[in-house]
């Protein structure tokens, strides 16, 4: 990737988290929260870019299996409700 592209980019966040933080009202512990996320994913695409975070590309978000396949939900078979569970008085 050029370095003219990296710095666009970086300038292009950091702008666009300029304009969330001076025009979007919000509690300061929300703002701290999003300008770390914001660093950290930036900081983890650098290291990805120049090479040094190799383990980025494996790390996947969701409920694909290690090949990438997407798992199986798994239903669980349903109960029987009976009355004494319910609490409904019992017939003598």
């Amino acid at each position: 990737m050029p370095l003219i592209q990296i710095l666009i980019t970086l300038i292009v966040v950091g702008v666009l988290l300029w304009l969330v933080n001076s025009f979007i009202p919000m509690a300061g512990s929300i703002k701290s929260i999003l300008n770390a996320v914001v660093v950290i994913c930036l900081v983890l695409w650098l290291l990805n870019v120049f090479g040094l975070f190799h383990s980025l590309p494996r790390i996947r978000v969701g409920m694909a299996d290690r090949h990438g396949n997407q798992a199986q939900h798994r239903v669980l078979p349903e109960k029987k409700i009976s009355a004494l569970t319910v609490g409904a008085p019992q017939n003598a």
